[in-house]
């Protein structure tokens, strides 16, 4: 069933040393510290054996929970069938994990080649009627098997999982179902490997030093450094990576080459050539969408919708329309601050996108004498993660100590040990923190081995989190924008919740995508807040503590720039929903006009694109926030109630409102309903003012 097969951000892995020469690693029992894998022995020709094997020994493990002639109960249906697919479990958590961060052609070429097996794999589990028929029997008579609230929950998800992926359809219709979801697995994998090549593929090659005008040095000799690394040593070179396309976007003084990656960046996937994601997106959409009719659905987003705490489209309209109006406005009165500053340039024209963040940033610095690059020396990255780990000590009593002489994901990566309060062993975390070609966008947190329970004994998780922050030049440290120190944070918030998860099912250890991003958003809170700051923002070079002058700047202009990272967001969000709440969707459809009316019709500036445009909307297009990526917004409610918690008390290191949050919050998993877990945590429902009051859009 779909719980068992593992996807890359929540994937559980152990893997050991102790094998015979050239054999599998996934075979093998592992003997590593702390049970990590050890990624130097796996090779590519290691995971299609290890997917074949991990699939054949599921099949067996379900051949004997339907063979059984004992009558079907908690324990030798619901529970065996949540134990099941271990090997494969195994090996999709290295593999899919490490497509993400260290992808390569044979990786690649192994997904295809996968993709397909993993989804009649899944197909022959929950359309497998006999193992249905004892699923179902367990659900009907659960009064009289005197359940826990656990396993109570696990076999109503368990039902529910058999029964949205096609266990009542007919084998007609189950037979549709098979073809579409094989189908829809592979355009996801199409979309995302034509994204990293076409993020990879541009480069801007300047080679006249007056062409950096504007650029903050840090940024110019790392572009120095790619251009050597790309053998073209004396010139620059600036890619679409985001800690190079940002910055170049917001200070380079050149409008004409502004313009050139603004282009290049906005028009990704959407070149004409092989990469070309238009055509992918149409039959990924259509697809989705005959799939949900399939299952008695309306709409595709009303099927994913269906698990998730919105419940409905019209909820999450709702949301976004409460915080559009305000955002559009406060972007149209940034947008008039920037046509003032254009103005002082002796430019008589309308602002252009590739405008907006350069003329944005000098009108920030006009009305508060603050620009972000006077942050960069006081965020050290070490600095920054050290200020991480000293908030989860104050919070939750949690300790993080570097170690060594353990396997690594990649050389890069930084591996710590979690203790708890007590002093007892909690997890392993891995910290790989710059960009790559081998590694996807973004930042995100994931798992090569989640919590668990074997044989009654509490196993703990091995945490990842990988981000794409701005790569040091050689000889220097790392200097992080505030938008990256913010980040992880926000990626560490997911890993504390991986930290402290403590469930003995499998099929419950997941929340709603609408409320996983609690616990990362509600954690960047503290990442400047000034008496945190005052502990690990201290000057590269002297040690000096980032002075209350600079302090008091950050915070008041915190605000600013809100209309158009709010909008932008938002944008994103709208265009995901859009897709998923057609009912029809033509052959000849041009995804990038349907892009340009949902927007234009609603009245997005022309300055400002979607966060994300079609097609590279990995988050909705990718398959992981499908009708989702509105979760970030609801999830923000969440975090902005949640916070005020804390400053209710005076105290954002309140330890009765952290013990509480960990205890209802960070702990239970999926065991209880996620409005439930949070009312218990705050003893009421959310308010959405104290969202719109932290984005300055009331």
């Amino acid at each position: 069933m779909k719980r068992t097969i593992i996807t890359a951000c929540a994937a559980a892995i152990v893997c050991g040393s102790a094998m015979a020469k050239g054999g599998n690693p996934f075979f093998t029992k592992y003997s590593t510290p702390y049970g990590i894998p050890p990624f130097e022995q796996i090779k590519a020709e290691h995971y299609k054996p290890a997917f074949i094997k991990g699939m054949e020994e599921q099949k067996k493990e379900i051949d004997a929970i339907v063979k059984n002639k004992r009558q079907a109960d908690f324990e030798n249906t619901i529970a065996a069938l949540d134990r099941s697919g271990q090997l494969l479990n195994k090996v999709s958590s290295v593999f899919y994990g490490l497509n993400s961060a260290n992808t390569n052609a044979e990786l690649q070429a192994i997904n295809r080649e996968i993709s397909p097996l993993m989804s009649a794999h899944s197909d022959d589990i929950t359309m497998n009627a006999a193992l249905f028929k004892r699923v179902k029997y367990v659900y009907d008579h659960q009064s009289t098997m005197n359940l826990d609230k656990e396993q109570k929950k696990l076999l109503e998800e368990t039902y529910k999982d058999f029964v949205r992926s096609g266990a009542n359809l007919d084998p007609e219709k189950q037979e549709q179902l098979r073809k579409l979801n094989a189908e829809i697995s592979m355009l996801q994998i199409t979309f995302g490997q034509n994204m990293l090549a076409e993020t990879n593929a541009y480069k801007l090659v300047i080679d006249k030093k007056e062409d950096l005008s504007g650029l903050p040095q840090n940024l110019i000799a790392n572009a120095a450094e790619t251009a050597t690394e790309a053998g073209m040593e004396g010139k620059w070179v600036f890619t679409l990576h985001n800690p190079s396309v940002m910055p170049f976007l917001q200070y380079s003084d050149k409008r004409e080459l502004r313009e050139r990656m603004f282009k290049a960046y906005t028009n990704r996937g959407a070149n004409g050539n092989a990469n070309d994601n238009r055509d992918v997106v149409r039959q990924l959409v259509k697809a989705r969408l005959e799939k949900a009719k399939l299952m008695g659905f309306k709409d595709y987003a009303s099927m994913a919708l269906d698990t998730r705490m919105a419940k409905t489209s019209d909820a999450v309209y709702e949301l976004l329309g409460e915080v559009w109006k305000p955002a559009l406005a406060k972007a149209k009165e940034e947008l008039a601050d920037i046509q003032a500053e254009m103005a002082k340039d002796g430019l008589d024209f309308e602002a252009e996108g590739w405008d907006w963040r350069y003329y944005a940033d000098r009108a920030k610095r006009a009305k508060y004498s603050f620009d972000e690059n006077e942050l960069r020396p006081y965020l050290k990255l070490e600095n920054v993660r050290d200020g991480l780990f000293y908030c989860a000590n104050k919070l939750y009593g949690i300790t993080l100590k570097p170690i060594s002489n353990v396997p690594l994901p990649h050389p890069d990566a930084q591996a710590f040990e979690c203790k708890d309060r007590d002093g007892k062993h909690l997890a392993i975390l891995f910290m790989d923190f710059f960009p790559r070609a081998s590694k996807r966008g973004g930042a995100w947190c994931g798992t090569y081995r989640s919590q668990k329970y074997e044989n009654g004994k509490k196993v703990t998780p091995v945490v990842t989190i990988v981000c794409n922050f701005t790569k040091p030049a050689a000889g220097e440290p790392a200097l992080l924008s505030a938008d990256e120190a913010s980040t992880m944070f926000h990626e560490f918030g997911h890993a504390l919740h991986q930290f402290f998860k403590d469930v003995h099912y499998q099929g419950v250890s997941g929340v709603p995508r609408d409320f996983v991003e609690l616990p990362s958003q509600v954690n960047e809170h503290w990442a400047f807040a000034p008496e945190v700051l005052k502990v690990y923002a201290k000057h590269y070079k002297t040690g000096e503590v980032m002075p209350q002058s600079l302090v008091d700047k950050l915070e008041k202009s915190g605000k600013y720039g809100q209309g158009f990272a709010t909008v932008e967001y938002v944008a994103a969000s709208l265009l995901d929903m859009d897709y998923h709440v057609l009912t029809e969707v033509p052959d000849d459809m041009d995804v990038m006009q349907f892009e340009r009316k949902t927007l234009v019709d609603r009245g997005l500036l022309k300055q400002i694109p979607s966060r994300y445009r079609t097609t590279y909307f990995n988050h909705t297009m990718g398959g992981g926030y499908t009708a989702g990526y509105y979760s970030y917004m609801w999830a923000e409610v969440l975090e902005a109630d949640a916070f005020e918690a804390y400053k209710e008390t005076g105290d954002i290191f309140n330890q009765e409102v952290a013990g509480k949050f960990r205890k209802f919050i960070l702990t239970p998993g999926g065991i209880d309903d996620a409005m439930d877990m949070y009312v218990n945590f705050r003893g009421k429902k959310p308010s959405t003012e104290p969202l719109l009051k932290n984005r300055g859009l009331k």
